[in-house]
């Protein structure tokens, strides 16, 4: 397995206005970063342009703890929160 740091671009925030948010992936081991970017080009509340690597900032390798760690900050994330009981 691969872990993931991704720091995604969150739209419906005002006009023309965004907000970044970290969000924690595994994938197979056969993940590459362009297939990262596919699947966060999907995610609900992502924003969408004309090329969808608008809607990534950064994507890195982590390991296991991290990325344990950081679900659980997901958890904490207002945001993520209001979002996921939206949809």
């Amino acid at each position: 397995m691969k872990y993931w740091k991704v720091i995604c671009h969150y739209g419906h925030v005002g006009r023309r206005k965004e907000i970044s948010v970290s969000r924690y992936l595994e994938t197979d081991s056969s993940c590459n970063v362009i297939d990262v970017l596919k699947i966060v080009s999907e995610m609900p509340g992502v924003k969408k342009g004309k090329n969808i690597i608008h809607s990534m900032k950064k994507a890195e390798l982590i390991n296991k703890e991290q990325y344990e760690h950081g679900k659980k900050e997901e958890e904490k994330n207002l945001f993520l929160q209001r979002l996921r009981n939206f949809h």
